[in-house]
């Protein structure tokens, strides 16, 4: 009797879910198609898993909060957001869509008169931004998806600590599960205990609850640092050492960061600002200093001597696909030259088919994978992938010295994007993501010879090789593939 009021209860719900997957709108085919698989493969197991999974949504009234917070913080400093006339003035047209393309979707138009350099390694980084830390005068916003307690995180945190106690404003923000140690750390006490403003995005103190109201894999991926608003740091690394301890056999980590100057590092700051207001609304929305203008005399220098830049961020709560068409009107615009390099490479196919058409008309397509990769899954999608992109054209590297984390893409020797979003669905539909696209011919050039480091300590992957691989192999990367739209 029980066993049979329990078929009855999983074939209701069986139902009423196959009817909700069917029915969402911003659901690809091939999406539908691997939920249904999954809900009817797995009896039981599948409803419980769209159960915790399936819907993206980060609790009740989340959406609307944070909508509210981003206008609010909007309308209150319009001059942060950029123009179209910068956008006019600083970017050459036939570049221009994948700009306006962000602009609309985010917010954060073109800005002129910006600065960066390319850090070395790891340790160039850490070297300077603690030093920049230790000269800040106002405040330093931070924020990391991951924050480990290695070397460079015990650093990161005592700089913070002597800065708060000089009577700095501190603010320091992590993932809930990304930086989950961290938080209950010693070190973390000790920050706050020194003044440092502390909070978590996305927390998971109570996992139960999180399961139940939201979902558990929604994360806020972004990297962020702010010195007095006048300095930022952009790109791929964690709060981490490159022999990220967490999964040592894969490391070093090889990431890439720029130190950016200029009123971009303003935009960050405002993204800082909308995550933060998010967890901790009692926040005066004018605690967040934003240093766009110079002196006059200076203002004109630096917009002759800098280059335009804006930020692209994106996340859950936004449109569906923003991601995916920006990148899209981003390759789209390539006439020579397209390299990129991704550690996480799960598309959707519109993208793939960009990439594919991109290498047929001519353009010489780079793309750059780690050779080892720390998700059995990612590698096996992104293998399935390869045959496809070689017989197009696409040039494919594996990095070998590594797991290489650098998201880069370079178009034509103009145009770079730098920032923590991967090729992967996880970054397009659930993760928070922040992102720097400018126009500059001498900061493009350094970061195509560093994507020609990798290539260097790369194997090349070639369409005969590809051909070559077992039939087994061939059938587990396909099969793992196919569930790609829900991974």
């Amino acid at each position: 009797m029980i066993l049979d009021i329990l078929l009855v209860i999983h074939f209701i719900l069986l139902l009423i879910i196959s009817l909700r997957v069917l029915s969402r709108p911003e659901l690809t085919s091939s999406a539908r198609l691997a939920w249904l698989v999954v809900l009817f493969v797995l009896p039981y197991i599948g409803v419980a898993v769209y159960w915790m999974f399936g819907e993206v949504h980060l609790g009740k009234g989340f959406a609307q909060r944070y909508e509210k917070t981003i206008k609010e913080i909007h309308h209150n400093n319009p001059e942060v957001l950029g123009s179209e006339a910068a956008l006019t003035d600083g970017v050459k047209p036939e570049y221009r869509a994948a700009f306006a393309y962000s602009a609309n979707i985010t917010g954060f138009h073109t800005t002129l008169g910006n600065r960066a350099k390319l850090m070395k390694d790891a340790a160039d980084t850490r070297q300077r931004m603690i030093a920049d830390f230790d000269a800040a005068t106002d405040h330093i916003h931070v924020l990391y998806y991951i924050w480990l307690i290695d070397g460079m995180g015990i650093d990161t945190a005592q700089a913070l600590i002597r800065a708060a106690k000089r009577g700095v404003t501190c603010r320091a923000m992590v993932d809930g599960m990304g930086s989950r140690k961290m938080v209950g750390s010693k070190i973390w006490q000790e920050m706050k205990d020194a003044g440092v403003q502390v909070s978590v995005a996305l927390p998971v103190s109570n996992p139960i609850k999180v399961l139940l109201f939201s979902r558990i894999d929604l994360r806020n991926h972004r990297k962020i640092t702010v010195i007095d608003g006048q300095i930022g740091y952009s790109g791929s690394r964690n709060c981490a050492d490159p022999e990220f301890r967490v999964k040592p056999k894969f490391a070093p980590w090889v990431d890439i960061m720029l130190r950016v100057e200029g009123p971009v590092v303003a935009q960050n700051q405002m993204l800082f600002a909308s995550d933060w207001l998010i967890e901790n609304p009692e926040t005066p929305l004018d605690s967040f200093p934003y240093y766009t203008n110079h002196a006059a005399d200076a203002q004109a220098h630096i917009k002759q001597e800098g280059f335009a830049a804006q930020v692209f961020a994106d996340g859950p709560t936004q449109r569906h696909g923003s991601t995916p068409q920006f990148l899209g009107a981003l390759i789209s615009q390539a006439q020579h030259t397209l390299i990129i390099s991704t550690p996480y490479f799960v598309p959707d196919y519109s993208l793939v088919s960009i990439l594919c058409a991109t290498a047929s008309r001519g353009v010489d397509v780079t793309m750059i994978f780690p050779k080892h990769n720390d998700s059995l899954v990612v590698a096996a999608t992104s293998r399935s992938y390869y045959w496809q992109l070689l017989q197009a054209g696409v040039k494919i590297y594996e990095y070998k010295l590594g797991l290489l984390h650098a998201k880069t893409l370079t178009v034509d020797g103009e145009i770079s994007l730098i920032g923590s979003t991967n090729l992967d669905l996880r970054s397009f539909d659930l993760n928070y993501e922040n992102n720097i696209v400018f126009s500059n011919k001498a900061l493009t050039a350094d970061i195509i010879e560093r994507q020609y480091q990798y290539i260097a300590d790369s194997d090349k992957v070639t369409l005969a090789q590809v051909n070559d691989w077992p039939l087994p192999y061939r059938i587990w990367n396909n099969i793992v593939a196919t569930m790609g739209p829900i991974l």
